[in-house]
């Protein structure tokens, strides 16, 4: 008995398998344009400070501001506190304005340290680290 209810169940998955191949070739076709259309992706979007940290500086050419496109303006020194100490940018390329304090980052420049007449900045370029000063220009007093 066992023989013959397992070979019915044979039988009977081997009938549904015979008539889907007759089946697929009186099918139309499948149109695959609809699929590709409706394929979903996730999509992130950086809406930090700065410049997209998940984007290659080599791919985008965001770089800018180089020190040599910033002009100290101002500084505001706090001798007690050096932490609240803020310093004013001005990028000449654009003249977009800049108020950082010590820890904030410009591209790829980062403000190190504030001093009273200066700004020392951090330049990571590609994995090496360099510091760059930035001084006030000097103002001739009027008689």
């Amino acid at each position: 008995m066992r023989a013959a209810s397992l070979a019915a169940l044979v039988l009977s998955a081997a009938i549904p398998v015979a008539l889907t191949g007759q089946q697929r070739d009186t099918a139309a076709p499948i149109d695959t344009t609809a699929a590709a259309a409706s394929l979903q992706r996730e999509v992130f979007a950086y809406e930090g400070g700065g410049r997209d940290p998940f984007m290659s500086l080599l791919k985008s050419g965001d770089v800018r501001p180089l020190i040599s496109d910033l002009k100290l303006t101002t500084v505001v020194y706090d001798g007690r506190f050096a932490a609240r100490s803020v310093a004013v940018l001005r990028d000449i390329t654009n003249r977009r304005i800049y108020r950082v304090k010590t820890g904030d980052i410009v591209g790829r420049l980062k403000v190190t340290q504030i001093r009273p007449r200066e700004v020392v900045f951090t330049v990571q370029e590609f994995g090496f680290e360099r510091q760059e000063t930035l001084s006030l220009t000097k103002q001739e007093e009027t008689p």
